[in-house]
């Protein structure tokens, strides 16, 4: 597995993607989701140093969702400064490193594509029939149905995404434009 860093946003803290987890454990150790069997197919361990004063370093692991190369993997900066996206294999984990306790995973299984929107102060996740907006204080907005498999990102011009989604029932590319504020097609 591959893994890349983005840090499109402004953030406070900073982060390692660990080769393997650590032989000894350090003495903060988050599992992401909290229960799951993934873990056993394999994780995104990634070691967190929170820049809050008293702040400790942590490991979050975050379980593995596909081997298959064509899904990101990495961690990224998010529109709020105290939180780390991690992604692993498609799963996307939205962690608060003031309180890594707390995190949300983006219910997208996989999620294709990791898009940050600097402009708009949002991170995308592209699936492969809707898209997902994240913005400061959490989920923004999610798009209507834009494909019927398969949703390909072309631009983001001002607050304008515009992209192509697969049609079933003319078996043709369709364009779309969502505005980015809110998430809804633009005519």
């Amino acid at each position: 597995m591959t893994a890349e860093i983005n840090l499109p946003f402004p953030h406070a803290w900073k982060a390692e993607i660990l080769p393997a987890r650590p032989l000894i454990l350090p003495p903060r150790h988050y599992v992401y989701p909290r229960e799951v069997e993934e873990i056993e197919r394999g994780a995104l361990e990634v070691l967190v140093r929170p820049a809050a004063e008293g702040a400790r370093p942590f490991l979050a692991t975050c379980a593995l969702g596909f081997r298959d190369p064509i899904v990101p993997s990495g961690i990224w900066s998010t529109p709020s400064q105290q939180e780390l996206c991690a992604v692993s294999g498609g799963y996307a984990y939205m962690i608060d490193t003031t309180a890594p306790e707390c995190f949300t995973m983006i219910p997208y299984r996989p999620v294709l594509q990791v898009l940050p929107a600097v402009d708009a102060g949002l991170l995308l996740f592209i699936a492969s029939r809707t898209i997902l907006a994240w913005g400061r204080n959490g989920q923004c907005w999610e798009s209507p149905k834009l494909s019927d498999e398969g949703v390909t990102v072309h631009a983001l011009e001002g607050g304008t995404l515009h992209g192509l989604g697969w049609n079933m029932m003319s078996d043709k590319e369709s364009a779309f434009s969502l505005d980015l504020r809110n998430g809804t097609l633009v005519a």
